[in-house]
């Protein structure tokens, strides 16, 4: 495995030789106070157990990245996160309420009467945004209770400081606050290849003494290259992860664009056959109407002049009758049946 001249402070190993141990403290102190911006003055810091047994056997244990606490008791957790996870929010939410929930007596809580103390839990996310945090450039978000109203601050003494290393892109002459050189430290320490200019602070010569690869000895070496090719894999399995969250978005906007030609296929298809049924049916009134009065006047006119022949030849037949002509030569003459010119003889 290709060593580079400084460890990698976002592996396991390296944030934990880094930040976690009592001769290093002075890094973790000096970090956490840049981090809070001046609203915290760390002077001491003590390590914790990181081992946190559940209260049932089914609960399991939770085992912290690093913990530590103030002589004033305040808890700091600070968690290192090189993977995303679906409940990633409710995780450190969880992680936060066991630090407060085991800070309770175990009797007389009467006495205690909820004497919490401050939890701050801090993540640092390598590779990735905080999941839902949105697609904004600011790489430092703060999580507290608050009044969703008015905004106002409703509990001050817990808080959630996501740290999202992907977003954070400074370089040289745009580091201007200790905050921007530790980050900038965090992100990028395993690939330089000396103390650059703008990090000439006594702290920061201290740290890239100690986190030269050259300082490790063989086991601490075979336990650190573990741990990056952990950090490797897990960046292999998040890419994976990204673009087949990509394809499947892809996929999604494919069939929702179908979904609607479909959608507006059907509709036009509707409108058609309406708009076409209506023409049809108005087509077929309109030439109904016109053949029904077409052959109404044709027949209307032929039964009227066959009526008016009717009364014309009776007419005839009845002055004819009245002269002393024979039926029979009437009947030859007006085309009259011989009934009915006997009716005319009984009807004057």
């Amino acid at each position: 495995m290709d060593a580079h001249r400084y460890i990698d402070l976002t592996t396991d190993f390296g944030f934990k030789r880094i930040f976690g141990s009592e001769a290093n403290k002075p890094f973790l102190k000096a970090f956490l106070n840049e981090l809070f911006q001046g609203r915290l003055q760390i002077a001491d810091l003590q390590y914790g157990r990181n081992e946190h047994v559940g209260d049932t056997v089914e609960m399991g244990t939770v085992i912290f990245d690093l913990l530590c606490s103030t002589e004033a008791g305040e808890h700091f957790l600070i968690e290192v996160q090189r993977s995303t996870h679906l409940n990633l929010k409710r995780r450190m939410l969880y992680y936060g309420s066991k630090l407060i929930a085991d800070s309770a007596p175990r009797g007389q809580r009467r006495s205690w009467d909820y004497a919490i103390s401050a939890v701050y839990v801090v993540v640092l996310l390598d590779g990735f945004p905080i999941p839902g945090g949105g697609s904004g450039a600011d790489y430092l978000q703060e999580i507290c209770l608050c009044n969703r109203r008015t905004g106002e601050v409703f509990y001050e003494e817990m808080a959630y400081l996501y740290v999202e290393l992907v977003k954070f892109v400074k370089q040289g002459a745009d580091l201007q606050s200790d905050l921007d050189r530790w980050l900038y430290v965090l992100k990028n320490m395993s690939k330089l290849d000396g103390l650059p200019v703008h990090l000439r602070q006594p702290i920061f010569e201290q740290l890239f003494e100690i986190a030269a690869y050259t300082q490790l000895n063989k086991e601490e070496r075979h336990m650190y290259d573990v741990s990056l090719k952990r950090k490797w894999d897990a960046a292999v399995v998040r890419k994976y992860q990204e673009q087949e969250q990509a394809k499947t978005r892809e996929a999604l906007k494919a069939a929702e664009a179908a979904l609607k030609a479909a959608e507006a296929a059907e509709e036009a298809l509707v409108t058609g056959l309406k708009e076409a049924m209506d023409k049809g049916l108005i087509e077929g009134l309109e030439k109904g109407l016109e053949k029904g009065l077409e052959q109404g006047l044709e027949q209307g006119l032929e039964h009227g002049l066959e009526q008016g022949a009717h009364r014309k030849a009776i007419a005839i037949a009845t002055t004819m009758k009245k002269s002393g002509i024979s039926a029979e030569d009437i009947a030859i003459y007006t085309g009259l049946s011989l009934a009915d010119i006997e009716a005319l003889s009984t009807s004057k």
